[in-house]
């Protein structure tokens, strides 16, 4: 069996061809890049979640995993600390169709139940908590645990312009094997591992570090523009835009199709609306999110 060294001279040797590409396996670590400039130090926690279905109000959590790091303010990340990684056993059945997904059985998560004081211990300290998809994980954390709703989040999957980046798709696996690497995926630990080493790459096209262009999207606060009274005949136009329904109405937040969207974007959002939507300029409900509230149920 060639060794490490040997495998790693082959990986090279085949890349330098056009006919073959290779992808490395990503290996759990505790140093990314070494303080040396003393910059400011930030305590960054990587999440994931896997549970019973889709829907956070009657689902449940059967899966969670915290990896705490630490990062420079400029978008360096620095060490990885010791996980946190528990099972859940739930009220609902573990359906096939969940364990396929997940790997995970109800006979698993027999007699399994998470420490909320040892995340809690994890939550407090952090500064920002990273998802990928956090418009999904972040409704189920604060369903289990209070303590995140104080901490603003971020999301590795949407407030990064992969698409710019010439990355197909946003989902975990696609881009990692984009940037050149696989795991073993569908399990809370590794995804949250394999989300700190996307996040470390510099990307193809702007050679910013993944990560600093996370935080800067991350810090600015989003507009929620409401596309209330929208034609029924336009809907496949908004969906086609990235709008989502809302169909619980409220004072607030209208029963109507809405997309959230950066400060910079919101005079030609509106300029969409009124041209090829509502055929008028008609005045349109909006609302400031931050990073606190932003991808709870809050917003």
């Amino acid at each position: 069996m060639p060794s490490k060294t040997d495998l790693e001279q082959y990986a090279r040797i085949l890349e330098q061809s056009d006919e073959y590409r290779i992808l490395r396996k990503i290996h759990p670590r505790t140093l990314f890049q070494k303080n040396t400039e003393q910059a400011d130090v930030r305590h960054g926690l990587v999440l994931d979640l896997e549970t019973t279905g889709l829907n956070y109000a009657v689902d449940e959590v059967i899966e969670i995993a915290l990896v705490p790091f630490t990062y420079g303010i400029g978008g360096v990340i620095f060490e990885v600390g010791q996980p946190y990684h528990s099972l859940q056993e739930t009220r609902q059945a573990i359906t096939p169709e969940i364990t396929a997904i997940t790997s995970i059985t109800e006979e698993m998560t027999k007699g399994q139940s998470i420490d909320f004081t040892i995340v809690e211990n994890f939550v407090k300290i952090a500064d920002l908590v990273v998802a990928h998809n956090a418009a999904f994980d972040r409704p189920f954390a604060e369903k289990i645990a209070d303590c995140f709703k104080g901490k603003p989040w971020a999301c590795s999957m949407s407030q990064i312009n992969w698409n710019k980046e010439g990355f197909e798709g946003s989902k975990l696996a696609y881009l990692v094997a984009g940037a050149g690497y696989f795991y073993d995926g569908h399990r809370a630990v590794n995804d949250c591992m394999a989300t700190l080493e996307l996040l470390a790459t510099i990307l193809p096209k702007s050679k910013e570090r993944a990560f600093a262009a996370l935080l800067r999207t991350a810090r600015k606060d989003s507009i929620r523009i409401w596309a209330a009274g929208a034609p029924y005949e336009k809907k496949d136009a908004l969906k086609a835009r990235g709008y989502r329904w809302n169909s619980e109405g409220s004072s607030s937040n209208p029963k109507s199709w809405f997309i959230d969207l950066l400060a910079d974007d919101y005079e030609i959002e509106l300029k969409f609306l009124h041209e090829e939507i509502f055929g008028n300029n008609s005045t349109l409900p909006s609302s400031i999110i931050s990073a606190l509230d932003r991808f709870s149920i809050r917003a």
